[in-house]
């Protein structure tokens, strides 16, 4: 698992050194972190190292005393061993919710907490908070997230084409399983 962690924090590490990228994507104006909070379980993403393993995974959000989010990630592997990991976000700029800093607790994050944070932008909500994008300005990372394990085929069709405008390649997306 410690290895695993490691592994994030290099990939976001090369992820923040690209060179020429085009202009990062829209995220939504603001996020109401109250009507944010609770879970949500992940329809599909684009492949990353530390959910390779994963076949269900879910989010759960809560606000906490201090202003940030509490997270907590939980992931079913293909043999049914579910997989946690615990965490926090916190704006990138004071006062805005739609960008968001994610790190997660263990020994290389406490070692070096400035290098194992995430970025977390919201790309896609929708009015009565039910469906999500979340992404990574790279593009390299794509989150489609519901209140449900599965959506109607007009929901997913809108999230993979709000995905599309913003410049994510929706054909590697890796769906949920069963």
């Amino acid at each position: 698992m410690r290895l695993l962690f490691a592994v994030f924090a290099a990939l976001l590490l090369s992820a923040c050194a690209s060179g020429d990228a085009p202009s990062p994507p829209r995220t939504v104006a603001a996020v109401d972190l109250q009507r944010y909070q609770g879970t949500w379980y992940e329809l599909a993403r684009l492949p990353m190292f530390f959910q390779r393993n994963c076949v269900q995974s879910e989010a759960r959000y809560s606000l906490r005393a201090d202003g940030a989010v509490g997270v907590r990630n939980r992931c079913k592997t293909a043999s049914g061993e579910w997989q946690e990991a615990v965490g926090e976000a916190v704006p990138q700029v004071e006062g805005r919710t739609d960008k968001l800093w994610v790190r997660f607790d263990n020994w290389f994050s406490r070692l070096f907490p400035g290098l194992t944070r995430g970025e977390y932008w919201v790309l896609y909500l929708d009015d009565d908070y039910r469906t999500a994008l979340v992404g990574h300005p790279n593009r390299k990372y794509l989150w489609l997230l519901s209140r449900t394990p599965a959506v109607d085929a007009a929901t997913r069709e809108r999230l993979l084409g709000v995905a599309r405008e913003q410049g994510y390649d929706v054909s590697q997306l890796i769906w949920r399983q069963p």
